[in-house]
């Protein structure tokens, strides 16, 4: 197995577990959890398949086509969300638990002027913001939560 595709100029204790996996179900056809706990344990990252499960679950992975891959969620499937505003540049989004990645992942795909990126966990996703356009990104992120 090829796995070059990952040492570039970063040592892979380095790496993060979630990118590692995502980037090799992106690389490499893997049709069976077996198959990728034996690619990361080859890499150092020895994990039960209970915990690959959970793992994949919460990565949005799904086995498409014989395939894992990380399946997007559209908009319509993400549940709302509200929106706390911390000045002078931060806007915390809270939804339901396991939809806070979908949640970035959907903003970042179409980022308003000013939304300067995001960071998301179980059920909270932090969107950094140019100072002075706070207000402004509320009101869009508003707009397109009450739209879906």
């Amino acid at each position: 197995m090829n796995l070059d595709f990952l040492c570039n100029d970063m040592h892979l204790s380095c790496m993060d577990l979630d990118s590692l996996i995502l980037r090799l179900l992106e690389e490499q056809p893997i049709a069976d959890q077996g198959d990728l706990l034996v690619r990361l344990a080859a890499l150092g990252h020895d994990l039960t398949q209970s915990t690959l499960s959970r793992r994949l679950k919460r990565l949005g992975v799904q086995k498409i086509q014989g395939r894992y891959r990380r399946a997007e969620a559209s908009a319509q499937s993400l549940p709302g969300a509200s929106i706390i505003e911390v000045p002078p540049n931060l806007l915390v989004l809270r939804t339901a638990p396991g939809f806070a990645q979908a949640l970035g992942l959907s903003l970042d795909a179409d980022p308003v002027a000013g939304q300067m990126g995001t960071l998301a966990g179980d059920d909270t996703v932090f969107v950094a913001v140019l100072p002075g356009r706070l207000t402004e990104v509320k009101a869009h992120l508003a707009r397109v939560l009450a739209a879906r």
